[in-house]
């Protein structure tokens, strides 16, 4: 395992905080409550360690199929179903929606190798992400992929929780499957738009890991 570059800068403020708490603690606390001045460090302690967690990248086997698409994010499938498009497409598509928990990995990979051909940043509200206009209210980045001639949208959606969305994802770039396209701060939501003759291999329920479950074939 691994910490993701994105984590360095919060990590570090994190073990700061922590140091400076715990030195105030001991010097004020430590000798006439030693019991709330271990408490203060254990709690502390607790949080800093999942705060590493929360950027960890742990190692996995990825996975990689030319007539696959991949989770682009850990989590748990929230939706699937029939929409109608409101972004780059016109018509109707398949929506499968991963909600992503602050516990998950949040590394976001790109689920099929191709040119990216549209990627839009759009400023927005912060409703839960579970919330049904979460999709189109919501802080979030839009990436379309072109392989085969066919193309997909995956939606790096903000929730209450997630205040920065981190995209490396240029419209012209030629990307590789299970690379990464970017990470979400603190819990959120991912949404992939896909054709309607694609494969659905995922159900309801399902908790994919990103860069290794099949969400689709097509």
């Amino acid at each position: 395992m691994t910490i993701h570059k994105e984590g360095y800068k919060t990590i570090a403020w994190g073990a700061i905080i922590f140091g400076l708490i715990n030195i105030i603690s001991f010097y004020f606390l430590s000798f006439s409550m030693p019991i709330l001045s271990t408490l203060i460090f254990i709690v502390t302690l607790g949080l800093l360690i999942f705060l590493i967690s929360f950027f960890r990248v742990p190692k996995r086997t990825l996975t990689i199929r030319e007539d696959a698409i991949i989770a682009p994010a850990d989590g748990k499938v929230v939706v699937i179903e029939e929409v109608q498009a409101d972004e780059y497409f016109n018509d109707r598509r398949i929506q499968v929606s991963i909600f992503m928990s602050p516990l998950n990995v949040h590394v976001n990979r790109n689920p099929v190798s191709g040119e990216v051909t549209y990627s839009q940043y759009h400023k927005g509200k912060y409703l839960v992400a579970w919330h049904p206009k979460s999709s189109t209210e919501n802080e979030r980045h839009s990436v379309v992929y072109r392989k085969n001639g066919k193309e997909i949208l995956v939606k790096q959606i903000a929730g209450a929780l997630a205040k920065r969305i981190v995209n490396y994802l240029q419209a012209g770039q030629k990307v590789e499957q299970t690379d990464e396209m970017g990470f979400i701060k603190f819990g959120s939501r991912v949404d992939l738009l896909l054709p309607l003759d694609a494969k659905i291999h995922a159900k309801i329920g399902d908790t994919p890991q990103g860069g290794v479950t099949v969400i689709a074939t097509w």
